[in-house]
């Protein structure tokens, strides 16, 4: 059985091929967590955080990218970024 720290290796490695498209505009993303149910949370960085085009490279790049490569992942979605207290 796989933990959930070799899953998340293996979803980073998958957006290894993404990433240079996302470091090019001035952004990136982080996997925060990968719930019970297979659903992989992700934090953008950077420009992505207020990028209008997120949703689209959310779905269309990276949750495309993750399935392919990890086919029981069930779904990708972006998490706020926590305020410190």
């Amino acid at each position: 059985m796989e933990t959930k720290q070799q899953l998340i290796q293996r979803i980073n490695q998958a957006l290894e091929a993404i990433r240079p498209h996302l470091k090019s505009d001035g952004g990136d993303v982080e996997v925060v967590d990968v719930t019970p149910d297979m659903r992989v949370q992700i934090r953008w960085v950077g420009a992505c955080e207020t990028c209008n085009m997120s949703t689209m490279t959310l779905k269309a790049g990276i949750e495309h990218t993750i399935k392919s490569a990890i086919p029981e992942v069930s779904a990708v979605e972006a998490v706020p970024r926590t305020v410190a207290k």
